[in-house]
């Protein structure tokens, strides 16, 4: 796979101007954003704690409502990643699915279209025919594997903020994933686990006051892996834009 330099991205942290601003060229940043893909297969390699905590620095620099940064992570790596890893799993095929934040009722008109072309886009790149229902469940099963990554951001919200709570981290993923692929390191953010809101709950001891939205595994890509052969499109501007005047 092609390798892109993000090079700029740390020198841009320390360039100022004399209005005390940060300019990044929207060329960098569409590169960026261009390049950050949802990774479904990591190396076992653990990325260095500074450059996680550069990560969750840029992360937590996005905006919120009232500046409020309702976000809240418990990161794991190493052992606790693995011993998370073997609880989740367990759970998944034993628990009943109770998340936090309701699922979304139904997928209708480009939005079903939008998620199905992704997942048939998964089970083209790793194998899985039409109609082969275990073979998808297994594929389904490997985000209960956090897939391979050696480190997961267990990401909360206090309850109190409803949605506008939930909608600030969700700046907060993007900001994340973004930092994070700037230094080499990919990410997936998996919505899957808060069917098991109870169990994380419970497994971190999470209080009751705050949401479980979701968690962000993260590590180096497996780039040899089939699974993250693919990439996703984007809506053309008119599906997604309204213009007047």
């Amino acid at each position: 796979m092609l390798a892109l330099d993000f090079s700029w991205f740390d020198a841009i942290l320390r360039r100022v101007n004399a209005e005390g601003e940060i300019r990044v060229a929207l060329s960098n940043l569409n590169q960026l954003l261009t390049a950050r893909h949802s990774c479904r297969a990591f190396l076992s390699d653990p990325v260095p704690k500074d450059q996680i905590k550069q990560i969750l620095t840029c992360a937590a620099r996005v905006p919120s409502w009232c500046n409020a940064q309702p976000w809240h992570v418990v990161i794991t790596s190493g052992a606790e990643t693995d011993r998370f890893r073997a609880a989740l799993q367990e759970e998944a095929q034993t628990g009943t699915p109770a998340p936090d934040l309701p699922f979304p009722t139904s997928y209708s008109g480009p939005y079903q279209d939008r998620r199905r072309a992704c997942g048939w886009a998964l089970y083209e790149a790793v194998g899985v025919e039409r109609g082969d229902r275990a073979a998808s469940a297994r594929q389904m099963m490997e985000n209960f594997t956090l897939f391979g990554a050696p480190h997961c951001a267990i990401l909360t919200s206090p309850a109190e903020l409803g949605a506008y709570g939930a909608l600030d981290c969700g700046g907060f993923i993007t900001a994340f994933s973004l930092a994070a692929q700037a230094l080499g390191i990919a990410t997936i953010p998996q919505a899957a686990l808060a069917a098991y809101s109870p169990f994380i709950h419970r497994y971190f001891d999470i209080p009751d006051d705050r949401k479980f939205l979701c968690a962000i595994s993260f590590g180096y890509a497996d780039n040899e892996h089939p699974a993250n052969s693919f990439r996703t499109d984007r809506a053309d501007l008119n599906e997604i834009a309204q213009w007047l005047g």
